[in-house]
């Protein structure tokens, strides 16, 4: 069985983020990145999977070199290989190309990404793989499971929950709770030092965005303490002030 998991480089949630050559650069220096949780959660699933049933695991990135740091964190955890697309992750379609390409080029039996990216929160990348290669999706689940070509994965929807299955080749995204991501050991750091990291061009499709300009949110207001007993003036404001009703 081959896995390829996808993982998604992002800043640490406790970084702060500036912009450089008048807001139109992201400013990396002194950003702490870590691998996406998501992408973290798929990865310690598929290899649960591969050590129960065999096989391997590769993962793939959609970035630059330095990225390679992180990768090898996800080599360290376990993963036999790894392959760098060399390319800026544009957006979701363009990283989605990628994936595809080396989705179909390796002969992989299961795609595994994590629902979203925490950076940017789109959510599109597994939808957009799942067709670019034409194989069946179950999306942001919190169970899976692998037994005789068939995958079978629960996860929440409203009201309860849903069990799904599905022969291979598919492609699945994970949600919490799917597992505990796993935690690299001396020996898997050290053993990652001479995995392959592999180094691929990327591929001409859908390179249409271009970012004009960056700008961070509005700064948070002041804290406005009202006094336990006054729900008028709570209420007053909610509807007044706040306009929520």
């Amino acid at each position: 069985m081959k896995i390829l998991v996808c993982v998604s480089v992002v800043p640490d949630t406790t970084t702060k983020i500036t912009f450089t050559d008048n807001n139109t650069q992201f400013n990396k220096a002194g950003v702490q990145y870590i691998i996406n949780p998501y992408d973290e959660l798929s990865l310690t699933r598929a290899l649960e999977i591969t050590e129960s049933n065999g096989g391997t695991v590769t993962v793939i990135n959609v970035g630059e070199a330095d990225t390679d740091p992180v990768i090898r964190k996800a080599l360290a955890m376990g993963a036999n290989d790894a392959i760098r697309v060399n390319a800026s992750p544009k957006d979701g379609m363009y990283v989605a190309a990628q994936i595809a390409e080396q989705a179909t080029a390796g002969s992989y039996d299961l795609v595994l990404l994590g629902r979203e990216s925490i950076d940017y929160n789109g959510g599109q990348v597994q939808g957009l793989v799942a067709e670019m290669i034409s194989w069946p999706l179950i999306n942001v689940v919190t169970e899976l499971d692998y037994d005789g070509n068939i995958v079978t994965a629960s996860r929440d929807i409203d009201g309860g929950r849903e069990s799904l299955s599905s022969s291979l080749p598919c492609v699945v995204s994970a949600q919490k709770d799917l597992c505990e991501p796993r935690i690299p050991n001396m020996r898997g750091i050290m053993m990652a030092r001479s995995k392959p990291l592999n180094v691929v061009d990327a591929v001409d499709k859908y390179d249409y965005t271009s970012v004009s300009e960056y700008e961070l949110p509005p700064a948070k207001s002041g804290v406005k303490m009202i006094d336990a007993e006054n729900a008028e003036e709570l209420i007053d404001i909610l509807h007044n002030t706040e306009k929520l009703f």
